[in-house]
């Protein structure tokens, strides 16, 4: 089992979303979150230009069995990415997972999922 997180640009998110349910992932964590990374988001107020410390972003979390790593990740890359993919466009990150439990039904492992 592992841990799909994925931080995307905020207009991305319906076509990742999308791609994800093509490769037969419909469970998924989003959230609104700010952040920096090599980006340089310069704006201009009241004439004065500005870098903001923080850019917003999604963060999207997938907990998905072996076999679907690398199905969701394929898709995250297609759908994400703007155009031939420029600075901003985020990051996949893949964290082993040692154990999901289900509330509900308290069942565990790869079944809970």
């Amino acid at each position: 089992m592992k841990m799909i997180t994925a931080i995307i640009q905020p207009d991305r998110l319906d076509a990742v979303r999308e791609a994800l349910m093509n490769a037969e992932i419909s469970r998924i964590t989003v959230s609104r979150v700010t952040g920096h990374g090599r980006q340089e988001n310069i704006e201009l107020y009241r004439g004065q230009k500005i870098t903001p410390n923080l850019v917003p972003k999604i963060r999207i979390e997938i907990a998905v069995n072996d076999d679907f790593v690398e199905p969701a990740i394929d898709a995250i890359l297609a759908a994400a990415k703007h155009g031939d993919g420029v600075i901003g466009d985020g990051k996949i990150f893949v964290t082993p997972m040692d154990e999901c439990i289900r509330i509900r039904t308290a069942e565990r492992g790869g079944s809970a999922i």
